[in-house]
């Protein structure tokens, strides 16, 4: 007796679009990308990381006014130490050289006198909500104070001490704070020339 052949032509009772499985790949994982993706664009939009510097054109026009400015204080001989309190305060001393305070007159021939106030600039590396700008009065011969909150995490900071008066000079250092004190000295680079 012989054996039927199989029959290999299944008939589903339901249409394929009606299949389970149809509706996991074909519906169901397309739409969990999609969705996925408008997830990751909104969250990459609300942690975006700021701008540290936005105006890179006006900072390369004024670079050569920046460089005089830091010549100056090579030519001065101007130092500065600075000290950060706990609690915020910061004080700032501003050296001359012992050759100006004993003549009275800078090295560049104008009358010794401590400016009223000094700008201070300090610029987290990467974090612009970071950055502090501060106005150091002056309190009695070299000493100059002022009070700012910088962040508790050790971070690597920018500062610049400038006076923006007559002699228009600047001082520069680069130091991981908080920390106790920071001394400013003229850039080596000018002694070459």
């Amino acid at each position: 007796m012989s054996t039927p052949a199989p029959n290999f032509k299944h008939q589903d009772s339901q249409p394929w679009y009606k299949n389970y499985m149809v509706v996991i790949f074909v519906i169901g994982m397309p739409a969990f990308v999609v969705i996925a993706c408008l997830w990751f664009v909104y969250y990459s939009y609300q942690i975006r990381d700021s701008v540290v510097r936005d105006d890179w054109y006006m900072d390369g026009k004024t670079l050569y006014h920046d460089v005089s400015r830091d010549k100056l204080t090579y030519d001065l001989d101007l130092h500065g130490e600075m000290q950060f309190a706990d609690d915020g305060n910061i004080v700032f001393y501003l050296n001359y050289p012992e050759q100006s305070l004993q003549s009275g007159k800078l090295l560049n021939g104008t009358p010794l006198t401590y400016p009223d106030k000094l700008d201070l600039s300090i610029s987290h590396a990467t974090d612009i909500k970071k950055d502090r700008d501060v106005v150091l009065q002056h309190q009695e011969g070299n000493k100059y104070s002022a009070k700012v909150d910088i962040d508790p995490v050790k971070a690597k900071y920018y500062l610049q001490v400038s006076n923006e008066g007559k002699d228009d000079w600047r001082m520069q250092d680069v130091a991981k704070l908080p920390r106790s004190k920071v001394s400013f000295d003229p850039l080596p680079v000018f002694a070459e020339s």
